[in-house]
């Protein structure tokens, strides 16, 4: 089901020549479209959402969300590297998921993350929680991997769904620990949550943005982060850097790219333009209360930033031996 929203310029005053971008005259004519993979709602769509509100505020003229959920945001990246854009403006919402943990799992992805689309700027990245229910007594990393160890029944660690950056997260730190744990996968953070509350699975690397609800109402409980920076969210709750895993760096990260033959002038400029938008007071804001950091930056710093996460994902896909059906 696809869900197509037009981002209107808010206000006669952002319509006036004075106030656009210099980029909006540079831009290609016709529809500016921003393809996000997951259904209105979710993380990538609110934060496209954010993003091309201000853009369209920019350049004076509307912005499309179009929405096409499925394979955790590998359909509309498929969509999107397979297509041929005669006329407009499209963009996509790349995800680490798509673009640097799903296309080394599973067979049926074609596309190539790291060269059938041009990189334009990294929109910030979420860390991670690994949180757990109120029946389980581990407060520090150390005594979830004392746990692991003595248990006579593997300790079980609940997903979004086989691929996915929790599912990732809890073969890293298996790897980094020593230890083999259970993989459980759900169909989304709603369904595993509900079961991680109740105790029936015992641990998630989940994301901030769906688990922060969850600590901030007591019904599940914090005992780490997975960036190597406390985010400003959760300042008393210490990295896996700090608890011993040093160099353990998670997060759920949000990017734009375009088509493989956009040229670099036209991906300069938006990224000049997106720079803006994640310097505004008010996005900054918004941003904040989803923790989401780290956003901003060069065409060139983005590129290398993807390189490096695919490569990281890659190592551990292999060394876990993670597949599309564990």
């Amino acid at each position: 089901m696809r869900r197509r929203t037009f981002l209107a310029c808010s206000g006669a005053a952002a319509l006036a020549t004075a106030h656009l971008s210099p980029a909006a005259s540079q831009l290609p004519k016709g529809t500016v479209k921003i393809y996000v993979g997951w259904a209105p709602g979710g993380g990538t769509d609110v934060f496209a959402r954010i993003v091309g509100q201000k853009l369209s505020e920019l350049w004076g003229r509307p912005v499309v969300i179009e929405n096409k959920p499925g394979a955790t945001g590998a359909l509309a990246a498929d969509f999107f590297a397979r297509s041929r854009f005669n006329d407009g403006l499209n963009l996509l919402m790349a995800h680490v998921n798509t673009h640097a943990i799903s296309p080394q799992i599973f067979k049926s992805i074609t596309y190539d993350p790291l060269k059938d689309f041009a990189p334009i700027a990294l929109v910030g990245a979420t860390p991670h929680l690994l949180v757990t229910n109120g029946k389980t007594p581990a407060a520090s990393v150390q005594e979830v991997v004392e746990q692991c160890r003595r248990s006579a029944e593997p300790v079980s660690f609940g997903s979004s769904g086989a691929g996915s950056v929790q599912h990732l997260a809890a073969a890293m730190f298996g790897l980094a620990a020593g230890v083999k744990t259970l993989h459980v996968p759900y169909k989304g953070s709603g369904p595993m949550q509900t079961d991680l509350i109740s105790g029936q699975i015992d641990y998630s690397f989940d994301t901030m943005t769906s688990a922060a609800p969850q600590v901030n109402g007591r019904k599940l409980r914090a005992i780490a982060q997975t960036r190597l920076t406390c985010a400003s969210g959760f300042p008393n709750v210490p990295t896996m850097d700090q608890q011993g895993f040093k160099g353990f760096d998670v997060s759920s990260w949000y990017g734009v790219v375009g088509p493989k033959d956009m040229s670099r002038a036209l991906a300069q400029q938006i990224n000049a333009d997106i720079d803006k938008v994640l310097a505004m007071p008010d996005v900054v804001t918004r941003f904040d209360g989803y923790g989401v950091e780290g956003g901003g930056g060069s065409v060139d710093k983005f590129a290398a930033f993807m390189v490096d996460e695919y490569r990281k994902w890659g190592e551990v896909v292999r060394a876990a031996k993670v597949t599309e059906e564990s």
